[in-house]
C-alpha cells in the first residue's frame, strides 16, 4: 500500500474526468422523464467494474431499475467485503438556484474547498462515492495489492426508497455472502478529523386526522359550542412532550439503549461549538430533552416532531370557520431496539387516547425502518478506524447520525453481516440541494483510504 498516494496523484486527472462523465448523465430516478438515463447509468457503472478489475459483471434485473453487481475472488477461504452503493441521483429542482447546470459538471474553488470541489447533482450522493470504491479496486488489482475478496452491489432506487433491493437481496443470499458491508453514503466532521458514523435512527412516520362536525361551520355562530378539530389537534399535539421535553407516550421509552459513558466520551471528542451552531440557525436558544448535549438530542436520543399541519382557511384575507377536519404529518426518529411498527402502534393508541369527546381521531401510518448500530468494538470499525489513521494521520472519532437508512437494517436482517459506514462527505456539500458538490480531497482521500480499509481488515481476520 505504500504507493497508494503517488498511484493517486498520478492518475488524478484521469480518475476527475471519468467521475465527470458520469455526473453528466441525469440519472434521476424519481422522474420517469429520466428512466433511459438511469439504465444508461447502469450500464457505465458496469463498464468501469470490468474496467477496474472485476471478473464478474452483471446487470440485474428487477421490478424497478437494473442492480449492477460484480465480484472479484481471489480466495474463497479469504474474507468478502461487500461493497453497497447507489447511482441514482435526487431530482435536480429547482433550477434556477443552481450557479452552474447540475448535469454540467465544474470544478470550483470554496472557502472549504481550496482545491476545489466538484459542482453537480449526485457528485457526493452518491455517485463520487460510490465511484472511490471503483477506482480503490482498480488501484489494487493494478498494484497486486487486494488482500481479499470483494463483491460490489450498486442500486438505481436508493433515492426512492430502495423498493427493489429488498426483493433483490431475498433472492441472492447466496450471491451475496459476505463478511462486512462497506458504504460511503454518509459523511466526516471535517477535512482534518475524519469520522466513522457507527449508528442511524429508525424512523416512524404517520399522518394523522381529526375530525368535528359534518362540515366548516361558522365561527361565530358555533364557535365555543362545537369541538373546533385545529384547537384540538394543537392541543393533543402539545401533550406529546412533557415540561422536560420527554415524549409523553407509555412505553415509548421502554427499550430505548443507553449508550456506555465511553461511547459518550468518545463522541464528545468531535469538535462543536454551540454559538456557531445557533449563529448558522439563527436562533437565540437550542431546545431538546433535558440532560443531554445537542449533539446526542440530535443522534442517540429518540425524538418526536410534527413535519406539517393544515386545515381551515388558509388562503389570502379572513374566513371565519371553524374546520370539520384538522391534519398533521408526525415523524417520529427511533434509537436502536425501537421497533417502528411497535412504536407506530404505541403512538396511534396513546393519540386516539388523548382525544376529548366531540372529535374522532385517525391516524394512518406512513412507512418507517429500524435503527441502526455498529460497534465500536467490531473487525469492521476498527479496521476502518486504522485505515483512517494512517490515511489523516489522527485517529476517526464515532459519531452517531440524526438520519435514517433503513436499508442498513435490511442488511443485517438478511445477510446477517455487520455494516461499516466510511463516509467522506461534509455537511457543507449540498447533498438534496441546489449546488451539491464534492471536494476533489475528499474524492481522492477516499480513493487513498479505501483499500487501507481492506488491508486492516484482512489482517484482522486472519
Amino acid at each position: 500500500m505504500d504507493n497508494i498516494k503517488s498511484y493517486v496523484q498520478e492518475h488524478k486527472e484521469r480518475f476527475l474526468n471519468e467521475l465527470t462523465e458520469l455526473l453528466k448523465i441525469p440519472s434521476v430516478s424519481a422522474d420517469s422523464a429520466y428512466s433511459q438515463d438511469v439504465i444508461n447509468t447502469a450500464d457505465a457503472v458496469k463498464d468501469s467494474l470490468k474496467k477496474a478489475g472485476c471478473d464478474v459483471v452483471e446487470i440485474c434485473e428487477t421490478p424497478g431499475y437494473p442492480i449492477v453487481y460484480g465480484e472479484k475472488i481471489i480466495d474463497e477461504k479469504l474474507p468478502t467485503v461487500l461493497v453497497y452503493g447507489h447511482y441514482d441521483v435526487q431530482p435536480a429542482d429547482p433550477i434556477e438556484l443552481w450557479t452552474s447546470p447540475p448535469f454540467e459538471p465544474v470544478i470550483k474553488t470554496t472557502d472549504i474547498h481550496p482545491e476545489g470541489a466538484i459542482f453537480a447533482r449526485g457528485a457526493c450522493d452518491d455517485k463520487g462515492q460510490m465511484y472511490m470504491h471503483v477506482k480503490a479496486l482498480e488501484y489494487m488489482v493494478q498494484n497486486d495489492a487486494l488482500p481479499c475478496n470483494v463483491k460490489f452491489m450498486i442500486e438505481g432506487e436508493e433515492e426512492v426508497g430502495s423498493p427493489s433491493l429488498g426483493w433483490f437481496i431475498e433472492r441472492n443470499h447466496e450471491k451475496l455472502k459476505n463478511d462486512v458491508i462497506l458504504i460511503s453514503d454518509t459523511g466526516m466532521i471535517s477535512n482534518t478529523q475524519p469520522s466513522i458514523t457507527t449508528g442511524l435512527r429508525g424512523l416512524s412516520y404517520v399522518e394523522v386526522e381529526v375530525t368535528g362536525p359534518n362540515r366548516d361551520l361558522h365561527s361565530g355562530l358555533y364557535g365555543g359550542a362545537v369541538a373546533n378539530p385545529l384547537n384540538i389537534l394543537a392541543k393533543m399535539i402539545a401533550e406529546l412532550h412533557d415540561e422536560n421535553n420527554h415524549i409523553t407516550i407509555p412505553g415509548f421509552y421502554d427499550k430505548v439503549e443507553e449508550l456506555s459513558r465511553e461511547e459518550r466520551d468518545e463522541m464528545a471528542k468531535a469538535p462543536f461549538s454551540l454559538e456557531e451552531y445557533k449563529k448558522a440557525l439563527d436562533i437565540n436558544d437550542v431546545h431538546g430533552e433535558a440532560t443531554y448535549t445537542t449533539n446526542e438530542r440530535n443522534s442517540i436520543r429518540p425524538t418526536l416532531d410534527v413535519n406539517g399541519m393544515w386545515g381551515g382557511y388558509i388562503g389570502e384575507g379572513a374566513k371565519t370557520v371553524i374546520a370539520s377536519k384538522a391534519y398533521a404529518k408526525i415523524s417520529m426518529r427511533l434509537v436502536p431496539d425501537q421497533d417502528w411498527e411497535e412504536i407506530t402502534e404505541l403512538f396511534t393508541k396513546h393519540f386516539k387516547s388523548i382525544a376529548p369527546e366531540g372529535v374522532t381521531v385517525k391516524v394512518t401510518p406512513h412507512h418507517g425502518g429500524q435503527a441502526y448500530v455498529t460497534p465500536i468494538d467490531s473487525t469492521g470499525y476498527k479496521a476502518a478506524a486504522s485505515a483512517y489513521n494512517e490515511s489523516f494521520g489522527i485517529k476517526p472519532i464515532p459519531v452517531r447520525s440524526g438520519g435514517s437508512i433503513p436499508i442498513v437494517a435490511l442488511f443485517e436482517k438478511e445477510l446477517k453481516s455487520k455494516t461499516v459506514m466510511m463516509g467522506f462527505g461534509l455537511d457543507s456539500d449540498a447533498i438534496h440541494s441546489p449546488n451539491e458538490h464534492f471536494g476533489v480531497f475528499n474524492y481522492l482521500k477516499g480513493i487513498e483510504t479505501i483499500p487501507l480499509f481492506y488491508k486492516y481488515f484482512t489482517e484482522m481476520n486472519k
